[in-house]
């Protein structure tokens, strides 16, 4: 059976209609229906040689019983085989399948590659590349086309695919400027937080994540996890790429895996990974495999760590550095700070300045102005005024006759109310003297002066408390005798109650 290639041409090598990898629907062999070299087609005998002397006949073979002994023949001779080539007609169509053919200068030989392997390659290879190819021989029993099997592919001389499609892709990227050391990036000293990308189930996130707590625990750590081998990884490491950049949350990123073959680290050096590296907004730290393994995305990134607990070192300082960082920082810190608020002040005063002049000029015209008004205001309010006055000069002439018939009697009142008010007056302030008197002599009587001025005193404690007996002297020690115009500083030198003996 044919099909038809992505170009339109006619493809000579598509899959049967209900085959799979290993063309089981053909047949071949006894098992399968088809018939050893050498013996009869179902349903008859050879004649035994020479029993009618006539020559035996030969067996009569169908198409299909032929195409499937040759099928097994081919199988059973050649189970695997390499072989060396020139490729050409490389096609791979949608299904994924690869059709081609491996020529030297005299033959060639058609061959197919299944998706599940063509999956593995780094590459299509180019028109005219020598390989090897490793598979089996077969046949393609309803073309009756003779076919090999690939299931490896590797190119000839010391490069092979692999190394091919890696400086395929450097040499692409080095004529764009993606590799320019000029184009990457400084690591941020202290991140904020650190975007890592690898598989969340590997060893490398757990060796991220030790080295982080160790050196910098107060970090936050956002992990994106993806596939980083097999198919479709490079697809999902690119897009854990551009979602972590995208969010914005994160200062670098780490993105990498643990060691292995260059099968396993492949996807590192696929076109997706590089550019979404490249592409990012914060800077990318590569740690692919080990110190030896050199990938795409390393060359890209702007850092690179031969391991991802060195990724994780140099992506994150530890508590040392960050102290010796504040200790250098705090003097530049207190010079910048004065030097921000000396221009500050600068700035301030030469703003008040500017205000000043600014209001001094924007006042000017209009103290001027007021100026020449209040020179025209004295006339103005005297050429108001004359007229207004004159005219409540001659009111007044015609209201003082009616103004002293009204306040004539009014005036007699007030008169009089004031002379009795005066009288109640000094009547009262006389009755209240007496009074005054009066209690000023009973207030002298129980004065403690009017006592002392009949010759008594008082004695005071330092305190000015009033010692009233014996019991509150103490010989030896000084009081205050108060007499009734001033003080006298004594000394008990002797204490007698009455009633002691001398």
């Amino acid at each position: 059976m044919s099909s038809s290639s992505d170009e339109g041409t006619l493809d000579l090598f598509a899959e049967p209609a209900g085959e799979g990898e290993d063309q089981e629907a053909g047949g071949s062999g006894p098992e399968r229906g088809g018939v050893e070299p050498g013996e009869p087609p179902p349903g008859g005998d050879l004649p035994p040689d020479g029993q009618d002397g006539t020559p035996p006949e030969l067996p009569v073979w169908s198409v299909s019983e032929l195409n499937a002994a040759l099928r097994s023949l081919l199988e059973d001779r050649f189970p695997e085989v390499r072989v060396a080539g020139e490729v050409g007609s490389w096609t791979r169509a949608r299904s994924g399948h690869c059709y081609f053919s491996l020529k030297d200068d005299r033959s060639q030989l058609r061959c197919v590659m299944w998706r599940r392997d063509a999956a593995r390659l780094p590459m299509d290879p180019e028109e005219g590349m020598d390989l090897q190819a490793l598979g089996r021989i077969t046949m393609y029993e309803a073309r009756g086309e003779l076919q090999l099997q690939v299931r490896e592919l590797e190119a000839e001389g010391t490069e092979g695919l692999w190394k091919l499609a890696f400086e395929k892709l450097r040499r692409t990227l080095q004529k764009e400027g993606l590799l320019e050391p000029a184009r990457k990036r400084a690591l941020p000293r202290f991140p904020r937080s650190v975007g890592i990308v690898t598989s969340p189930t590997g060893a490398a996130i757990r060796d991220i994540l030790t080295v982080i707590r160790r050196r910098a625990p107060w970090t936050r750590v956002v992990v994106r996890g993806a596939r980083v081998q097999g198919e479709g990884a490079s697809a999902e490491v690119a897009e854990a790429l551009r979602v972590l950049a995208a969010e914005g949350d994160v200062d670098v990123i780490i993105v990498g895996r643990g060691g292995g073959s260059i099968e396993d680290l492949w996807a590192f050096n696929e076109e997706p990974v590089a550019r979404a590296i490249a592409h990012s907004p914060v800077p990318v730290i590569s740690a692919v495999g080990h110190e030896t393994d050199v990938t795409i995305s390393d060359l890209v990134a702007d850092h690179r760590a031969p391991t991802p607990s060195a990724a994780a070192e140099a992506a994150v300082q530890d508590r040392a550095a960050l102290l010796e960082a504040l200790d250098r920082v705090r003097p530049r810190l207190a010079r910048g700070l004065r030097t921000q608020v000396e221009r500050r002040r600068h700035r301030l005063e030469s703003g008040r300045q500017r205000t000043e002049a600014g209001v001094r000029r924007l006042l000017e015209p209009r103290r001027r102005a007021l100026e020449r008004r209040a020179h025209r205001l004295p006339s103005a309010m005297q050429g108001l005024m004359i007229p207004r006055s004159r005219r409540l000069e001659r009111q007044a002439h015609r209201l003082a006759p009616a103004m002293r018939s009204v306040l004539e009697p009014r005036v007699r009142r007030r008169d009089q109310l004031s002379e009795r008010l005066s009288r109640a007056i000094r009547t009262l302030i006389h009755r209240r003297r007496e009074r005054l008197a009066v209690a000023g002599g009973r207030v002298e009587a129980l004065s403690p002066l009017s006592t002392l001025k009949r010759g008594y005193a008082v004695a005071l404690n330092p305190e000015g408390r009033v010692l009233r007996g014996v019991a509150e002297f103490e010989e030896r020690a000084r009081f205050d005798l108060r007499v009734v115009d001033g003080r006298i500083q004594c000394e008990a030198l002797n204490i007698q109650p009455d009633g002691a003996s001398e």
